[in-house]
């Protein structure tokens, strides 16, 4: 059985708590073990370009609880994912700011080894699972449905850090989409960020490449959005959903969690998944699924 230790970050027992129900459905439905780890504390990345020591023994120590766990690390968060990456990297080297680094750990009794590897949820799909198995546990299909997926920066850049995907012509995300008999469509802006992190910095920006992802998409057909990452899906759910509020002639394009679609397609019941916690409405997807 595989195992691992679950990163949930802040913003999904926070804001986001569908993410986390319908994660674990579909991984106990895989056979997927998950260890919860109630030490683990932020993964640093708000402090990231604002503290460097802070951020990095931050996202160090998740990484020491896990390794003392021996459990690699299973994470949601596609900020959390790039931030521990960073860290990972960034203890490769040796010199002053690592040797500080273990000092700090060592003071509360953590040790860091560099052997706990951190994984994506869609890449433990794609990879430990793999899409044909996938498709094996999937009783319900969808049909004449177009998605566009949201990579997130966070998952592909920079690529020799994330290690996650082609940065430039990713497929990961597409292919498990498509693996629920879903289409991807092929959308401009794809692989732009959707705002969040401009949001309380450059409204104005942050509005203007929100509503560029939504007009393109739409422009390409999709009926849904698709996120792995918590922030996009705030942006394409909450945010949007207050954006036509405002403006009431607007065109909404909603948006679901991957395991949420990942889930409908396996049968697994769509309250513990949690579509009505959504803003948007997403009820309708299953109205596009049909059994085998």
């Amino acid at each position: 059985m595989m195992s691992y230790s679950l990163f949930l970050g802040c913003q999904i027992p926070s804001r986001l708590p569908q993410y986390e129900t319908a994660a674990r459905a579909v991984l106990e439905k895989l056979g997927i073990n998950l260890v919860d780890i109630r030490q683990f504390n932020c993964c640093g990345y708000p402090m990231r370009n604002t503290d460097k020591k802070s951020f990095l023994l931050s996202s160090v120590r998740n990484m020491a609880l896990s390794e003392k766990a021996g459990q690699d690390m299973l994470v949601l968060c596609n900020c959390c994912y790039g931030a521990l990456k960073n860290a990972e990297h960034i203890m490769k080297e040796k010199g002053p700011l690592q040797d500080e680094i273990m000092e700090k750990l060592k003071e509360t009794g953590l040790n860091y080894q560099g052997k706990v590897r951190i994984k994506h949820y869609l890449s433990v799909l794609y990879h430990e699972i793999g899409i044909e198995a996938l498709k094996k546990t999937l009783p319900n299909t969808f049909k004449e449905l177009n998605i566009a997926v949201q990579y997130g920066c966070h998952l592909l850049r920079p690529g020799a850090v994330t290690q996650f995907d082609d940065p430039v012509n990713p497929s990961i995300f597409d292919r498990l989409v498509e693996a629920t008999g879903a289409g991807s469509v092929d959308w401009t802006n794809k692989l732009e960020c959707c705002g969040a992190p401009l949001t309380g910095i450059n409204d104005e920006l942050s509005m203007d490449l929100f509503l560029k992802k939504v007009k393109e998409a739409l422009k390409a057909e999709a009926h849904y959005f698709c996120t792995s990452c918590p922030y996009c899906q705030i942006q394409f759910d909450t945010v949007q959903k207050i954006t036509a509020r405002d403006n009431p002639d607007t065109q909404q394009l909603p948006s679901v969690l991957f395991p949420q679609l990942l889930g409908l397609s396996m049968g697994i019941d769509p309250e513990r998944l949690g579509l009505g916690l959504n803003s948007l409405d997403i009820t309708r997807l299953e109205f596009y699924s049909s059994k085998e």
